[in-house]
């Protein structure tokens, strides 16, 4: 049971620190594995990172991402003093398992499988995953999203399974591969569409852009999203088009990607005349979904930024930077730290005890009620369930979680809600209850669950639940030891507060749209990312916060913005701007880290291999497979980047008389990265993902056997994560809502409709 009696100045230190006196090790370097660590040590986590001579990181550019992932940690040139001491170890390297209590391993595939140990950078995993295939329009290459978004999307994940694996006080191998962390977030589960939709064949390049989404506007660019039917509808008012929504070929979004040039020319005819921010007032006054596209000079300057205090200043005063993307009992993390000295700590632990071991999964006797809809909620939650957790999702008859409707079978088929791909993949591990919340007897019987309830969990626009009349201050009423956290889009206060967001919304709000596309086109949108990426950072806030319920006995409220999670994965140019005046911008397939980079065509329809040089020795390893006498200036990196046109030119005669797989596999076989792009939908046949099990027979009532993602990391005594199917609507009324009433009120609100399993209206 958790402690009695906490004071106020307890309460305040405990959600400060929430991992105060948990002490980790981190011998990684990059992205992944530092913003892993990064997140432990906003959290309170004593952080001492072993680092080689030289640690590339400190000296790339200008150093500022180094500074803002290392920042508040300590520093040491060896660390096998400290091994013993330390609860949890983060490394790349698989040969380190045992070394500590947890020891968390990322690698780009996992630790073992066939393609353990394969040569990557984050452009070729963009590919194998499916991320690359889908992206950008039918007549140009295929489009890798900007920004590394998969190694800061890895890191997350990766903290999440550390403070998760601590829970159970068990020696624990938490396995994270950044593959399958890309392959269940860089994409909207398109192999679970494929399967429901019984494998159509793919029309043209499969590769789409949404339309409407980036519009040029008079001043710069703004995102536009109509997810939904009146969405659209009143897109077509707003731009003055009001007969676009009776057209058939333009109300259906695959029929309006084929006529797209006709109907972006109606679009942009209205856009360009107006400035950013009258495009965004009007779309505001209909309530569609839109926001600016920002890039690293102007992101921190964005107004609901600046009026909740997102950006601070790094203890250097070099750079602003984003404060951690949660707030617990209301308050922000402390400061953030000064960057260490390399290799310059005396650390100082000493022995201490083992803390006591439970069995189970890491969730085990937690309850949570499941307040969500969409993607980002729902992906949440679902992790919750899968880690453990009695995860009960809340819907209504009269609106369910609008996801069902994203299905595969058409609404004159009985049960169609029941066909969502989305739905399905973003909610297995889950019971459902249908209530209405509108009413006072909804309401009571919500009241009775959460009295029940470890969790709350909601992601509406902030004043719904208000609105419901079971906001923070009520729910601790009814349980005092209850945590409830919202996900918001952006935030609880703010002059966006009471904005609708999506994904679409949040990449273009924080950069990451900016970065992906050509040099010369608009920015592209990256395709969902931030949802997952939102949930994963939010119930590692959740977990912070039940240790703290834990520790003190006295719930909490936790807040995580939807933007902010995003905000913190898209800094780096950011950073680079603030330090060197540097705006990064779009470079298509290529990089500043990698040189030559690109996606080239090879013999077949669409078949293109991603490839990466990432540095001189494996240039030269290509050079001479390929049979080039080149001068010695491309020996160095400079010089390939200067002459990349020259190379991809010689490049794409080399890939165009041969078969992708064969080129793929070819070339990977030297130590040069390359991969097949290969269509999203796929991912599901990849042999390392079929190796480590990432997907999971679901066995539904309704639409059978599909195989659906879990989660991307293994546990060493977890043998597989899938426990549950996704629930029909309302299934669990009868065994969830009689713990709370009896058999006459349920009769009766079966009556009134107020409870059910078919969708009203």
């Amino acid at each position: 049971m958790p402690a009695q009696g906490p004071t106020e100045l307890s309460m305040s230190e405990a959600t400060a620190r929430p991992l105060a006196g948990v002490r980790v090790l981190d011998r990684t370097s990059g992205i992944a594995g530092p913003y892993c660590t990064k997140l432990l040590t906003d959290a309170g986590a004593d952080v001492v990172i072993v680092e080689p001579v030289d640690d590339p990181g400190r000296s790339r550019e200008s150093g500022a991402l180094f500074e803002f992932l290392n920042a508040g940690k300590r520093s040491v040139a060896d660390d096998t003093d400290l091994l013993g001491l330390a609860d949890v170890l983060v490394t790349s390297d698989p040969a380190d398992v045992g070394l500590a209590r947890v020891v968390v391993t990322v690698t780009p595939f996992g630790v073992d499988g066939p393609w353990a140990g394969r040569p990557w950078t984050e452009f070729t995993l963009q590919a194998a995953c499916g991320s690359t295939g889908s992206r950008g329009f039918p007549e140009d290459p295929p489009v890798p999203a900007g920004n590394r978004l998969g190694e800061w999307i890895t890191g997350t994940y990766a903290a999440l399974a550390a403070v998760a694996a601590l829970r159970t006080g068990r020696p624990e191998h938490v396995d994270v591969a950044m593959l399958d962390c890309m392959a269940t977030s860089m994409s909207t589960y398109p192999s679970v569409f494929a399967q429901m939709a019984g494998w159509p064949p793919v029309v043209g390049t499969g590769r789409r852009v949404e339309i409407p989404s980036v519009l040029p506007a008079s001043d710069g660019f703004v995102t536009v999203t109509t997810n939904s039917a009146t969405q659209f509808q009143d897109f077509c008012v707003q731009v003055g088009r009001p007969e676009w929504s009776a057209d058939g070929g333009l109300a259906r979004a695959v029929s309006r990607f084929a006529r797209r040039d006709e109907f972006l020319a109606g679009v942009h005819a209205y856009s360009t005349a107006r400035t950013s921010a009258e495009v965004l007032a009007e779309a505001s006054d209909f309530r569609i979904p839109a926001g600016p596209v920002l890039h690293g000079a102007n992101v921190a300057d964005f107004e609901q930024f600046v009026a909740r205090g997102v950006f601070r200043r790094s203890a250097s005063g070099r750079f602003r930077q984003p404060r951690p993307p949660y707030l617990l009992g209301g308050r922000q993390a402390p400061p953030p730290g000064t960057v260490p000295s390399p290799r310059s700590d005396a650390v100082g632990w000493e022995p201490r005890g083992a803390p006591p071991q439970r069995d189970g999964l890491p969730l085990a006797g937690l309850r949570v009620l499941d307040c969500t809809a969409w993607w980002a909620g729902p992906a949440a939650t679902s992790l919750l369930g899968a880690l453990g957790a009695d995860v009960i999702k809340v819907e209504s008859v009269g609106r369910p979680d609008q996801m069902r409707y994203v299905s595969v079978r058409p609404p004159t088929e009985d049960r169609w809600w029941e066909w969502g791909p989305v739905f399905h993949a973003a909610n297995v591990n889950k019971r459902a209850v249908t209530l209405d919340l509108n009413t006072p007897r909804g309401v009571s019987l919500f009241e009775r669950l959460a009295s029940t309830a470890d969790v709350v969990v909601e992601n509406y626009t902030p004043r719904v639940m208000e609105q419901f009349g079971l906001g923070w201050d009520r729910l601790r009423e009814v349980n005092p030891a209850l945590v409830m956290m919202r996900m918001p889009a952006f935030g609880l206060d703010g002059p966006w507060r009471d904005r609708t967001g999506f994904a679409q919304t949040i990449e273009s709000i924080t950069g990451l749209a900016w970065l992906t596309g050509s040099p010369a086109g608009p920015p592209l949108l990256v395709g969902g990312a931030c949802d997952p990426l939102a949930g994963v950072h939010a119930v590692f806030a959740a977990l912070l916060a039940t240790r703290v319920r834990d520790t003190t006995g006295t719930g909490v409220h936790v807040e995580v913005a939807m933007v902010e999670a995003a905000l913190n994965a898209a800094i780096e140019p950011h950073l680079e701007y603030e330090v060197n005046g540097t705006l990064l911008s779009r470079q298509g397939a290529r990089s500043r880290l990698a040189a030559p980079q690109g996606v080239y065509r090879c013999a077949g329809e669409d078949q293109w291999v991603a490839l990466s040089v990432a540095d001189d020795a494996q240039w030269e390893r290509l050079r001479h497979h390929l049979g080039w006498r080149d001068d010695a200036t491309l020996a160095l990196a400079a010089a390939r980047h200067d002459r990349h046109d020259e190379l991809d030119g010689r490049l794409g005669e080399w890939f165009a008389g041969r078969e992708a797989a064969t080129a793929a596999e070819e070339i990977s076989a030297l130590g040069v990265p390359a991969e097949v792009v290969i269509a999203a939908r796929d991912m599901v046949r990849n042999p390392q993902l079929r190796h480590r099990g990432l997907f999971e027979t679901e066995d539904h009532p309704v639409t059978g056997r599909t195989r659906l993602p879990t989660l991307p990391f293994r546990f060493a005594s977890v043998p597989a994560w899938l426990r549950l199917r996704s629930p029909t609507l309302g299934e669990h009324n009868e065994a969830v809502l009689g713990e709370v009433a009896g058999p006459d009120e349920l009769r009766a609100l079966r009556g009134d409709g107020a409870i059910g399993d078919r969708v009203r209206g």
